[in-house]
């Protein structure tokens, strides 16, 4: 059915893995939960809370940040100097200036991401 609505992806999904990150950074709770904030802020979007931040087992930490129909997530992983980070979003939405405070703010020896259309 060319031109019915189902046709074209409601939504974008990235991933990102961004490796060899300082562990003081990976296991800054307060820093990992701004960071959220200011990703969200650049990307135009608009929290619909403040960012539910969990220590995790190993010094990690785990963030979500809710958004109106979308979210920003992330996981670190200190022993493995990674962070783990996942956003989903309507697709008028741009990842890019997400990415670049990302990016800025951690100082990651390598970043790999993958972007996909979902729904």
């Amino acid at each position: 059915m060319a031109g019915h609505p189902a046709d074209k992806a409601s939504h974008t999904h990235l991933t990102a893995q961004f490796s060899g990150v300082p562990t003081a950074q990976l296991r800054d709770a307060t820093l990992l939960g701004g960071l959220l904030i200011a990703a969200a802020s650049a990307g135009g979007f608009s929290p619909i809370g403040v960012p539910i931040v969990r220590q995790a087992g190993g010094d990690g930490v785990s963030a979500v940040l809710l958004l109106d129909g979308a979210h920003l997530a992330l996981h670190s992983s200190p022993d493995r100097q990674s962070l783990l980070f996942d956003a989903m979003a309507p697709s008028s939405h741009d990842f890019r200036k997400v990415m670049e405070v990302l990016a800025r703010r951690l100082t990651a020896r390598d970043i790999k991401s993958d972007t996909r259309s979902r729904g």
